[in-house]
């Protein structure tokens, strides 16, 4: 049996500090703490959705060095599917160091891509892709990510887009796309307009999607499915890590769209859950369960 929900995209080796502030140039600063972790958008959504209680699997490729390594295993440890990764000696993972600021609850990333092969799709990826509920993707592995798009639409599969970055080549995978969740920053600046309302009902008439979800970090943010625009709200909670809320808010999207939620519930319950990863240290290991999720959203006035 297929996994629900399968995901193509960056796959990052994370080491993370913890700082009192961002550091000057050419200054030394003691880390309050420091850790490894895995990370890249589709792969947290992945594990977020797999905390969340929905089954998942990632198609991708790794490589046999230390990072690699880590990433699979973590990948494992929250339940991923692990079977459809290709892995190659080697080459250099791709890799990122982030600083996580306390001052300001933010976070500053410097990263490496790597050197592996980009992904190719095998005929059981392909089966695995036919077989799933949802397909996630994120704009890397654009050329994999596309004919994956193909495959899932002519079998039914939906695809979600995690909208980060303004790749070459994004027209295709928009085009593609049944539920479109750019950040604010795509949005405006793929569409040229100055409002993300405007942004999201320019996104919609250009590529069709059934749904456009624009992100505005602690402003919550705007869904327009065509004939309704609502703003969804971002729950006040105290940060002590962002680093990943994103990620995590496409996954926990994806296990609503698995569980039967429509798209404003999808919004209200990726947002909670979000919120609550923030309260704790680490992209992944913070996400919290189903069961935390419907208490939180309860408290806070709102009904799954």
């Amino acid at each position: 049996m297929g996994k629900r929900i399968v995901g193509i995209g960056a796959c990052v080796f994370d080491t993370l500090y913890n700082v009192p502030s961002y550091p000057s140039e050419d200054t030394k600063m003691r880390a309050t703490g420091s850790k490894c972790a895995g990370g890249g958008p589709t792969a947290t959504g992945l594990v977020a959705a797999s905390k969340l209680g929905e089954s998942a699997a990632y198609i991708g490729v790794l490589s046999s060095d230390s990072g690699g390594v880590f990433l699979k295993k973590d990948f494992e440890k929250y339940g991923i599917d692990t079977s459809l990764i290709d892995v190659f000696d080697g080459y250099r993972s791709f890799a990122s160091v982030l600083w996580l600021s306390a001052d300001t609850a933010s976070r500053t990333c410097v990263f490496d891509r790597g050197d592996l092969p980009p992904l190719v799709l095998s005929e059981a990826q392909k089966r695995a892709l036919e077989e799933a509920f949802l397909l996630m993707v994120d704009g890397n592995e654009m050329s994999a990510a596309v004919e994956a798009a193909r495959v899932a639409k002519e079998s039914g599969v939906k695809v979600l887009y995690d909208c980060g970055g303004l790749y070459e080549g994004v027209d295709r995978l928009l085009s593609l796309t049944d539920i479109m969740i750019p950040s604010e920053e795509f949005a405006m600046g793929h569409t040229g307009t100055k409002t993300a309302e405007e942004a999201a009902k320019r996104l919609f008439e250009l590529y069709s999607p059934e749904v456009v979800v624009v992100t505005q970090g602690k402003l919550g943010g705007i869904m327009y499915d065509g004939s309704t625009l609502i703003h969804y709200p971002a729950f006040s909670v105290k940060a002590v890590d962002t680093n990943g809320s994103g990620d995590v808010f496409h996954g926990a999207f994806a296990a609503g769209m698995a569980k039967g939620f429509d798209f404003k519930k999808c919004c209200l319950f990726a947002s909670a859950v979000s919120a609550i990863k923030c309260t704790s240290v680490g992209a992944r290991e913070s996400v919290p369960d189903f069961d935390t999720v419907v208490k939180f959203m309860r408290e806070n006035g709102y009904e799954l």
